[in-house]
């Protein structure tokens, strides 16, 4: 990874609280993982911020050095990298992620 894009991806991180790398866009996911991410947190009614790794390569191989994890969408939350879709799942039906986001689980 560059060092140009591991501080891009670094201000972004810090720059949201709540952040999710994904393919596409909340209105067009390109890939069912990042589609089930996006369910996820608008079932949370959570505020959040996306970047789409597919408008820029730096971003998009530079993500998966940056937290060491191999794919994409990744979230993070007030800086921390929490997980992939299928960790969200996991949380998410836990209960993890409603405690995450101070919501109740019936949200």
């Amino acid at each position: 990874m560059t060092d140009d894009s591991q501080a891009r991806i670094a201000a972004l991180v810090k720059e949201n609280e709540v952040l999710l790398f994904m393919k596409g866009t909340p209105l067009f996911p390109q890939c069912g993982f990042s589609s089930k991410a996006i369910s996820i947190l608008d079932h949370l009614e959570v505020d959040y911020g996306t970047v789409d790794v597919l408008q820029d390569q730096g971003i998009r191989q530079g993500i998966k050095q940056f937290s060491d994890w191999p794919t994409i969408p990744q979230l993070y939350v007030k800086g921390e990298f929490v997980g992939g879709s299928d960790i969200m799942m996991e949380m998410y039906e836990a209960g993890e992620l409603h405690t995450l986001f101070g919501k109740s689980e019936t949200a």
